[in-house]
C-alpha cells in the first residue's frame, strides 16, 4: 500500500512543454524530468509526481485516433500504479482527444485531467504554470478516499470541463476552451468549488480498454449555396461510413428536392447520418422545424446537444466495434460517457 497519492503526468506534446534558449532565444522543449527544480512549489503536495513522455511527441495539430489510442494504453497499462494522470496536450485538438479518451476507457475510476496552454510553460506571462499546478491539485484531490473527479476532464484558465463536451473556440486568450452545454464541473478561484452533482461518480466495475477506432467518417456543414456537387463529392467518399451533418440552429437544413434526395441516398446504402448543430450553444431537436422534419423522415439521427469533437470520437469508438448498424445508430442517441443530454 502506498502512504501517499501517485499522479502520472503524461507529456503528448505541444505549447506547454516548450522554454525559450536563452542563448539562441529559440523554443525548446522543457524538461519534465526535474519537475520540482523548476516548480519548488509543487514539493508542497502531499504527493509522488512521475513524468512520462510518449514517442513521438506531437504538435496537437497532428494528433491522429492511432495516437489516441497510445495515450489510452499507457494509461491503461499503469492504471493500477497512479492515484490519477494529467495529460499535457496542446490546446488545438485537444477536446478532440480528451474525447477519445473518454470513449476508450470504460468504467473509469480515476482522474484523467487534460491541461495545456495557450503561451509556452517557459516565457513570462504563461499560463501553462497555472493551468498545470491546477490540474496536479484536481487530479489529487479526494473526499472519503474517493477521487472528486473520476472522470476525463479539461482544466484550463481556472475552469474544469467535461472532456466530451468542451470546444477549443479562441486561439488568443487564455480562457481558450467552452462548455456551453454543460456547467464547468469546477471553477478554481482562492478555493476550488466543485459541482459534485455534475461530475460522474467513479466506477465500481473494472476499467476496460477499447482502443479501436474506425476514422471511416466525414464533416458536411451545411451552408448557403452548397451545391450538389459539393454533396455528392462528400458523400460519395470511398469507404465512408458515417457523416456528422453540421446544420443550422436546431438541427435545420435545406429542403431542395436534390439535397434531400441526395442525403436520403446515402442513407439507403447504409451510410450512418448524425445530425449536430453549427452553434455552440443549444441543440439540435428534429421536428421542431419543418426543414428539420424532413431529415427525420429519410432516417437522419438527431444529435442532440453533442460537440461535433465529441461526435467525431463517439463515431470513431462506436464504428469501431463492429456493430451491427441499427445498434451504432441506437447508441448515438444515447450517453455513453455523459457527452449529451438525453
Amino acid at each position: 500500500m502506498k502512504n501517499h497519492s501517485c499522479i502520472l503526468i503524461i507529456y503528448t506534446g505541444g505549447t506547454i512543454g516548450m522554454v525559450r534558449n536563452a542563448e539562441t532565444g529559440t523554443l525548446m522543449p522543457f524538461d519534465f524530468g526535474d519537475l520540482y527544480t523548476h516548480f519548488p512549489v509543487l514539493q508542497n503536495f502531499d504527493c509522488q509526481l512521475e513524468f512520462h513522455a510518449l514517442d513521438p511527441l506531437l504538435d496537437s495539430s497532428n494528433m491522429t485516433p492511432p495516437f489516441w489510442s497510445m495515450l489510452a494504453q499507457v494509461i491503461y497499462d499503469r492504471y493500477q500504479q497512479y492515484d490519477g494522470f494529467v495529460v499535457l496536450h496542446g490546446s488545438d485538438t485537444m477536446a478532440y482527444t480528451a474525447s477519445g479518451i473518454s470513449f476508450m476507457l470504460k468504467h473509469l475510476a480515476k482522474p484523467v485531467i487534460f491541461t495545456g496552454s495557450q503561451l509556452p510553460i517557459g516565457v513570462v506571462r504563461s499560463d501553462g504554470r497555472e493551468n498545470f499546478i491546477n490540474a496536479i491539485e484536481i487530479a489529487l484531490a479526494r473526499e472519503n478516499e474517493k477521487p472528486v473527479v473520476p472522470e476525463v476532464a479539461i482544466c484550463f484558465d481556472n475552469k474544469l470541463f467535461r472532456g466530451n463536451r468542451t470546444t477549443k473556440f479562441n486561439a488568443e486568450n487564455f480562457g481558450a476552451f467552452l462548455s456551453v452545454n454543460f456547467p464547468p464541473l469546477a471553477e478554481i478561484g482562492v478555493h476550488i468549488r466543485y459541482r459534485r452533482d455534475l461530475i460522474l461518480p467513479p466506477a465500481t466495475e473494472t476499467l476496460e480498454l477499447n482502443t479501436r477506432l474506425d476514422p471511416h467518417i466525414g464533416i458536411l456543414k451545411i451552408f448557403p449555396g452548397i451545391t450538389p456537387e459539393t454533396m455528392t463529392a462528400i458523400l460519395g467518399t470511398t469507404g465512408l461510413k458515417a457523416v456528422i451533418l453540421e446544420t443550422f440552429g436546431a438541427g435545420n437544413a435545406p429542403t431542395f428536392p436534390w439535397f434531400l434526395g441526395l442525403l436520403k441516398e446515402a442513407v439507403d446504402r447504409g451510410i450512418l447520418i448524425l445530425n449536430v448543430t453549427q452553434c455552440k450553444g443549444g441543440m439540435v431537436e428534429m421536428g421542431r422545424y419543418e426543414t428539420s422534419a424532413e431529415l427525420l423522415k429519410i432516417g437522419i439521427i438527431g444529435g442532440a446537444d453533442i460537440t461535433t469533437e465529441s461526435a467525431v470520437a463517439k463515431l470513431m469508438h462506436l464504428l469501431g466495434q463492429d456493430l451491427p448498424r441499427e445498434e451504432v445508430a441506437r447508441l448515438l442517441t444515447e450517453s455513453l460517457r455523459g457527452e449529451m443530454t438525453v
